[in-house]
């Protein structure tokens, strides 16, 4: 079977392809909304990227299971370091957020509305697609939908990075 890669980089496909650079780079916001999303995330963020940065909503680490979202300190890049969601919005053209089918992705709800508030594009990933149940799915999609632009159930981490490769982020 072949890759999301090789199947877009056939030749039947290429004749779809603009072979002209972007008149401006893109800045791309990957964020993490699970502990298993950052692990992917951290995994990407270790390959060579243009204008793409890579974050964790981590109000979910530390949290014992049932306890709610909070607020402070929760956006963070993958050094730790505390960073501000307007900040990373106000010069983002697209904000990826990255979920795993079945866990909590409340910070899709603040991160949504920030960038619909600065007309900032999203996309929602979500992890899991394969092996999920119907109600995983249905969990992650009802807390993303609302708040993505594009949304797609990924097969598996190589799609992600095959469709930040395609945004040339």
């Amino acid at each position: 079977m072949l890759s999301e890669s090789a199947r877009v980089t056939s030749a039947a496909e290429a004749r779809f392809r603009i072979n002209e650079p972007n008149s401006k780079p893109r800045h791309v916001k990957v964020i993490a909304l699970d502990r298993a999303s950052e692990v992917v995330v951290k995994h990407l963020a270790q390959l060579r990227w243009n204008n793409a940065s890579f974050f964790t909503a981590s109000a979910f680490a530390g949290e014992p299971p049932g306890h709610g979202f909070s607020m402070p300190g929760w956006l963070s890049d993958l050094a730790g370091r505390t960073k501000d969601l307007i900040d990373e919005v106000n010069c983002a053209d697209l904000v990826v957020m990255v979920a795993t089918a079945g866990e909590n992705a409340q910070a899709a709800t603040l991160i949504g509305e920030a960038c619909s508030l600065k007309r900032v594009n999203t996309t929602g990933l979500i992890l899991g697609g394969a092996s999920a149940t119907d109600a995983m799915l249905s969990k992650t999609l009802s807390q993303l939908r609302p708040w993505s632009l594009m949304l797609v159930i990924a097969k598996g981490e190589d799609y992600i990075e095959d469709m930040l490769i395609a945004l040339r982020a």
